[in-house]
């Protein structure tokens, strides 16, 4: 079913209202399928990711079937966090505007318990986490027999979190006729357990996978150097310079020791975890919402409450743990028809093609790029304050500095170096306090060199005993290279071939003249690939014979020198 007009569905004439108060003219695809089926009193299981408006799909049919008369819980909606049930009971006190009797509650854990406890004494409609409703249920505060609808928001996540026992004890505390409504992102065997047991020939309503693909968003990934993965989000977000970004990462550790990092360095930025208390997560939520910070770093499950339509980019710091959370992360720019970047940090081949096998599943092209160096950031920063100066000088009505000026000219100042000066004192130092971070090399299937980098061939190799180290060695001792300078090292029975930056190519040939490596005379070439010579080093890799290079640092190749001559 296609998209069709809030104003051609069967919605009462409050809702009608409050839906065009909210700016809303046309229902998503899951709203479109879903209300129907669910204003029929049906049991439904709607499958869709975040963010395509599942709240109103089932909030609309919730609000229609309360009895405002009656102080009673009605309706009762799970979710997996603290964030979400305060966002979805938001959004359905919008719906429920022009409704009056309509009272809502939300519950969940890090709040004070008494002022929840005095909402449900009159709620008809309640939100909360799974944990906090048990509370309220052992308590008596909450009581679910004149329940007619329960709907399990985010299912798949209440799951992995655990709820499972909780809920299943909720639902078996409701009454047999109730409705039953299911919203999941993904159908794990536990979810489909779930609907058999608990729910009454349900409607399958599943939004087309196109519908939520991501289209509109610009995917690429960064390989960077083991241990460098904060220096690149540094150099990108002062590079890209996002008006709102998110970064998602996979440990709570991960999010503090990343805003920690981004605040010493000038960015501003918050951090959102389960681990904070109810009060800083409402803080530091309501502040991204509000503009007031513009990077936000957070798990995969805290920012499940974060709703916002213009962030403008994601970065996944830490690679996703499966393609759902890769779609649910990313999903999170490019919305309302905006579009948005999503940027992906990966250190190493494994990192590389796990997030490849991802792209593949989603069926996007996710791009490498490279790390900006530091004159392209300061170039680019530059330009961004010529447009913002003359933004200014075309909006500046009146001057109230203008006789400042005059008296600093009058002075002697010259007009050039005062401006100058001035920008510095806006803008600060256009300088940057992390080293350029130089991309590994990465090949394609046909052997051709990666940009950046060539490829030189030592005739050496498995049958000389030859290890990566002794490569790594060998070049280190004899030019001005560092380990984590060279890039891939193939070594093949009778050669190896090593790939190094490009401009130091000339003087990687000249010093390795005349080398011996383990005792062996060697000949090192420029590496040039004829038809069939991937193909045949593949085969030869299968073997077992592939490596990752290693870090070394001047300590190690000294103990190696014995090695060189």
């Amino acid at each position: 079913m296609n998209q069709i007009p809030f104003n051609e569905l069967q919605l009462i004439p409050e809702i009608k209202r409050a839906v065009e108060e909210m700016g809303f003219e046309t229902a998503t695809e899951i709203q479109s399928n879903s209300i129907p089926v669910i204003q029929e009193g049906c049991d439904v299981i709607g499958r869709s990711q975040t963010g395509t408006g599942k709240t109103i799909a089932f909030g609309i049919p919730a609000l229609e079937i309360i009895d405002p008369t009656l102080k009673n819980a009605q309706v009762l909606i799970l979710c997996p966090t603290r964030e979400l049930a305060v966002q979805a009971c938001e959004e359905l006190q919008k719906l429920a505007k022009f409704m009056p009797g309509i009272r809502t509650a939300d519950v969940y854990g890090g709040a004070p318990m008494d002022r929840q406890i005095a909402k449900l004494r009159t709620a008809n409609i309640v939100v909360g986490t799974p944990g906090r409703v048990m509370d309220h249920m052992r308590r008596k505060t909450l009581k679910l027999h004149h329940l007619k609808m329960i709907v399990l928001d985010e299912a798949d996540e209440m799951l992995s979190m655990g709820f499972r026992e909780d809920i299943e004890t909720i639902l078996s505390e409701t009454p047999e006729e109730r409705q039953t409504i299911l919203f999941s992102a993904t159908m794990p065997p536990e979810i489909l357990a779930l609907t058999r047991k608990y729910q009454r020939e349900p409607r399958l309503i599943e939004v087309n996978k196109k519908q939520v693909t991501v289209a509109n968003i610009d995917q690429c990934y960064y390989d960077v150097p083991m241990g460098r993965k904060m220096d690149a989000l540094n150099l990108l977000l002062k590079f890209h310079d996002p008006k709102r970004c998110m970064i998602f990462c996979n440990t709570k550790k991960m999010v503090d020791d990343i805003t920690d990092y981004l605040n010493r360095h000038n960015i501003q930025a918050e951090g959102l975890h389960g681990d904070m208390k109810q009060s800083q997560r409402t803080k530091v939520m309501d502040a991204f919402k509000q503009g007031k910070n513009a990077v936000l770093v957070a798990t995969d499950v805290a920012a499940r409450g974060i709703d916002v339509n213009d962030i403008d980019y994601v970065i996944n710091y830490d690679i996703p743990q499966n393609t759902e959370y890769y779609v649910h992360r990313i999903g999170r720019t490019g919305r309302a028809g905006k579009s948005g970047k999503a940027i992906t940090l990966c250190s190493g081949r494994r990192q590389v093609d796990v997030l490849i096998r991802i792209g593949r599943l989603v069926k996007s092209n996710i791009r490498a790029e490279k790390v900006p160096g530091l004159v392209e950031i300061q170039e680019r920063q530059a330009q961004r304050s010529l447009e913002r100066i003359e933004a200014a000088m075309k909006e500046a009505i009146e001057l109230p500095y203008r006789s400042t000026v005059d008296a600093l000219i009058g002075r002697g100042y010259d007009a050039v170096t005062l401006a100058a000066v001035l920008m510095e004192m806006h803008f600060g130092k256009n300088t940057l306090d992390v080293e350029e971070i130089k991309s590994p090399a990465r090949y394609s299937n046909q052997g051709g060199d990666t940009a950046g980098y060539r490829k030189i061939s030592i005739n050496v190799g498995r049958l000389n005993r030859i290890a990566p180290n002794h490569i790594v060695g060998a070049i280190t001792e004899r030019t001005s290279l560092k380990g984590k300078d060279i890039g891939k090292i193939e070594i093949y029975d009778n050669n190896t071939v090593v790939s190094v930056p490009e401009h130091d190519i000339d003087e990687t040939l000249a010093q390795m003249k005349n080398l011996k490596i383990c005792g062996n005379p060697t000949v090192t070439t420029l590496y040039k690939s004829v038809d069939g010579d991937w193909k045949r080093n593949n085969r030869e890799n299968r073997g077992g014979y592939g490596y990752k290079k290693k870090r070394y640092n001047d300590k190690s190749m000294s103990r190696r020198k014995n090695h060189y001559e």
